[in-house]
């Protein structure tokens, strides 16, 4: 046992004053290699008892893997400063390069952002869900009834082909790329106990035709707002603030009837403009909203003559065009660094 200890203890020691790859080599050899102590006490067990060379063994490999690793440590160690030498004593490499140029966040990110932060700002919490869905969370709770001809394969990805029309029990559905965030509105309703409100950004699909206004993969942000006195002035008065702090300017905005199988009574909201990129005096459709339908509130577990709640939707390329003054869609994928650097 003192043979060990003070193996050991001269090895540390011999690493602790090691400053350079090759010293550590050196090291390495004398106390690891085929002519060292250590080595020669493993070539002796054979010369021991059974119960000396199982004490024995154990020992000498402690001792062997505790070198290793602190061989190994110091290497690294060793390594590194070596390259920081290389580099001089007046360069920090973990600083940024002050030279680098800055590369601008994606028009779509920063729009993404800007929405957010507005909501943020009046108490929204930001909920993401799964891009995977399943019908139940996608139409049934939304109270799309089956034979929707959103639930259409022409209109839907559906993954592994479509079940039947008449199948709306919840866990026997067919999966599908969500083609709405709405779904996240149905799952914070199943996971939080109202008053809340959320917003719920992320990208959806839909079999849509790519042309200047179109893609199959776009991205949109829901709002929910649920509590005991939410009425359609509260939607309304949430919307024109958000127009405001979103464009910079004060529009006129409406209300315009709609519908939509998850809200009700229904609305699209439009803003006139003046001059807005291809726009000059007129009214344009920005997103569509409404009271959520009782039938969502039932569906979610709660009682829609306690709880009243709005929900809101909008494309953010659609926002990004007009507030960029955008016109083709494409343009966001293209990946085109001369129009991505316009931002």
């Amino acid at each position: 046992m003192d043979t060990f200890e003070a193996l050991k203890n001269e090895a540390m020691e011999a690493l602790k004053t090691c400053s350079n790859v090759s010293q550590l080599q050196e090291i390495k050899t004398q106390y690891l290699g085929p002519k060292s102590q250590l080595i020669a006490c493993l070539k002796n067990l054979k010369t021991l008892s059974p119960e000396e060379k199982v004490s024995m063994g154990r020992k000498v490999n402690e001792l062997k893997g505790l070198l290793e690793q602190e061989i190994a440590k110091k290497a690294q160690q060793l390594h590194t400063q070596e390259r920081l030498n290389k580099l001089g004593a007046s360069i920090d490499p973990s600083l940024l390069n002050p030279y680098a140029p800055i590369t601008p966040l994606h028009p779509l990110t920063q729009t993404r952002n800007r929405i957010l932060s507005i909501f943020k700002g009046l108490g929204y919490a930001v909920a993401e869900g799964p891009e995977i869905e399943t019908e139940w969370f996608c139409f049934d709770a939304l109270n799309v009834p089956p034979n929707h001809p959103a639930r259409a394969e022409q209109d839907t990805f559906f993954l592994h082909g479509k079940t039947s029309s008449t199948t709306k029990q919840k866990g026997e559905e067919s999966f599908i790329l969500r083609t709405q965030t709405s779904t996240v509105q149905i799952r914070s309703l199943d996971q939080h106990k109202p008053p809340f409100r959320v917003v719920s950004p992320g990208r959806v699909f839909r079999r849509d035709t790519v042309d200047a206004t179109h893609n199959f993969n776009f991205h949109q942000i829901e709002g929910l707002c649920i509590d005991k006195d939410i009425s359609v002035a509260d939607l309304k008065g949430t919307l024109d603030f958000f127009v405001e702090k979103f464009f910079g300017k004060r529009f006129e905005t409406r209300l315009r009837p709609s519908f939509f199988p998850f809200t009700e009574p229904s609305f699209e909201m439009d803003i006139f403009v003046h001059d807005l990129g291809k726009f000059h005096d007129t009214w344009i459709e920005v997103w569509g909203c409404g009271m959520v339908n009782p039938n969502v509130l039932r569906n979610a577990g709660l009682d829609p003559n306690e709880w009243h709640a709005f929900a809101f939707g909008f494309g953010v390329e659609r926002l990004a065009m007009l507030l960029y003054g955008i016109e083709d869609i494409r343009r966001f994928y293209q990946n085109d660094v001369r129009f991505l650097n316009q931002f």
